[in-house]
């Protein structure tokens, strides 16, 4: 791979993810939050510093990258992107040691939402405006962003989209790769606006709003209050937060096909019909076990089906403590862990359409055991379905848990319980950062070793990516010419 160029894409592509801490700048100095206005400055100032003089020069010596460059550079992108994004967290002094604001950065931009910041009503305003964006920059993808925002780096933008976007199936909306990219952006724009005033309505002041509405579109859970969701004691906000988190949990290639008007493909997608039973099933049966918990049969459906959002879509946020429930609730959405939402969203996880499909395969396996000479295949929105995403699929959910075990085996030699080993293990490679047992709080993460936070970082940046992106870097067979 060239080196010079790739190298010099990643400073050009820091320049820019920089510029976004404008926001939180212009915050802290309006408000006086003196240690925060450094924060800011200083990694701004040396991002720019260091890619302005590239960017003058880019011109002249634009470089096209391939596949294996495009994985390269989006997973250095996000490894580079979250070491920066940590920096303000650092020298804001609210985080003690760079390990921490690494984990805290990480969590934020994979939006898994695990935090080890023990009391966050503390944080000054900007700080919080941050974590927030964070969560919004890396729902939809921070990468897909500079891809949208400067058609002009002209470097290869779908090799750049294809190794960030979740799912097996790659689709563009348009021919040009910018293009599609400008389009899901002014979709999660568009729905991220309504949800900040739909929460304003239900009154939540503005700045909260905003907040609450990054971390939901975005999949994340970042909340401004200690008690999440649960602390504003509003079943409006709920109910509103359950349907954004669902909708973050879509597909929004489909959003945009609904939105085009053409309900017909959207029906037929199989993913989409899927998303829809396990919602409805884990929803239904966890709300019936609640009844005598919750005291009333809206209650029981406002809680279960919460709970099922916030873990399906792996966005993590709370309203009641789930570890309370009777088990058979516990059972519903614990299972959820492993399912994760649609592929083209913002939700992390294993994917609804991979497990759709391995079913797909299992039916199909078991008509070819009864009839041996009758012709089974899989079928994807009414369409014959590839054999060789059947074994794309397979490999994937093998090496997800061989990943989550090796997890948990280094989580559990710090002397973490095995219970809570397997739960942090699984809400960082699944991006969801709502575990139980004593997970729910975030304590055990802020109280392990640093080594601990260093595996559960990678565990997210891996699992964000779709793990092959950043599992591949480490064969020697990608290093060859």
């Amino acid at each position: 791979m060239r080196a010079a160029a790739l190298i010099r894409l990643l400073i050009v592509f820091l320049g820019f993810f920089s510029l976004t801490m404008t926001a939180p700048l212009i915050m802290a100095l309006a408000l006086e939050e003196k240690t925060m206005i450094r924060a800011f400055a200083v990694p701004l100032a040396a991002s720019c510093l260091a890619a302005l003089p590239v960017f003058l020069t880019w011109r002249k010596n634009r470089p096209r990258i391939n596949t294996r460059e495009g994985i390269f550079l989006v997973a250095a992108a996000w490894l580079c992107g979250s070491v920066l994004g940590a920096v303000p967290f650092r020298l804001s002094g609210f985080v003690p040691r760079f390990v921490d604001a690494v984990f805290e950065s990480v969590s934020g931009f994979t939006t898994t939402g695990a935090s080890i910041i023990p009391d966050v009503e503390i944080l000054p305003k900007s700080f919080h405006l941050w974590r927030g964006m964070s969560h919004w920059l890396g729902g939809m993808g921070i990468v897909v962003l500079t891809v949208a925002i400067v058609p002009a780096l002209g470097v290869g933008g779908f090799n750049l989209l294809k190794a960030e976007t979740s799912g097996p199936l790659k689709e563009k909306i348009t021919p040009r790769t910018a293009e599609t990219a400008k389009i899901l952006w002014l979709i999660y724009c568009g729905l991220t606006i309504i949800m900040i005033l739909l929460l304003c309505a239900g009154g939540m002041n503005v700045f909260e709003a905003v907040i609450h509405g990054f971390s939901a579109m975005g999949s994340g859970g970042f909340s401004t209050r200690n008690g999440s969701i649960a602390a504003f004691n509003s079943p409006y906000i709920e109910w509103v937060c359950t349907i954004f988190m669902l909708v973050a949990g879509f597909n929004f290639t489909l959003v945009y096909r609904i939105i085009q008007r053409r309900f017909r493909e959207a029906a037929a997608n199989s993913e989409a019909k899927a998303y829809g039973l396990v919602i409805l099933s884990a929803g239904c049966l966890a709300a019936c076990a609640l009844l005598p918990h919750a005291g009333s049969v809206g209650r029981a459906l406002r809680l279960a089906f919460f709970d099922v959002a916030s873990i399906i879509s792996t966005t993590g946020f709370v309203i009641d403590n789930h570890n309370l429930w009777p088990p058979l609730a516990r059972l519903a959405v614990f299972l959820l862990l492993f399912c994760g939402g649609c592929s083209g969203s913002t939700a992390g996880g294993i994917k609804i359409i991979r497990h759709t499909i391995l079913i797909k395969q299992m039916q199909s396996e078991l008509r070819r055991i009864l009839w041996p000479s009758a012709l089974s295949s899989i079928r994807l929105d009414n369409r014959p379905g590839r054999k060789d995403v059947v074994y794309s699929v397979a490999g994937f959910i093998a090496l997800y848990f061989f990943m989550l075990f090796a997890g948990i085996a280094v989580t559990a030699a710090s002397g973490m319980d095995l219970y809570t080993a397997i739960n942090a293990s699984a809400i960082c490679i699944g991006n969801i950062g709502l575990g139980f047992g004593e997970l729910i709080s975030g304590n055990v993460i802020a109280a392990s070793p640093g080594f601990v936070k260093i595996t559960l970082s990678f565990l997210m940046i891996a699992g964000r990516l779709e793990l092959y992106t950043v599992l591949i870097l480490f064969t020697p067979a990608f290093w060859k010419r």
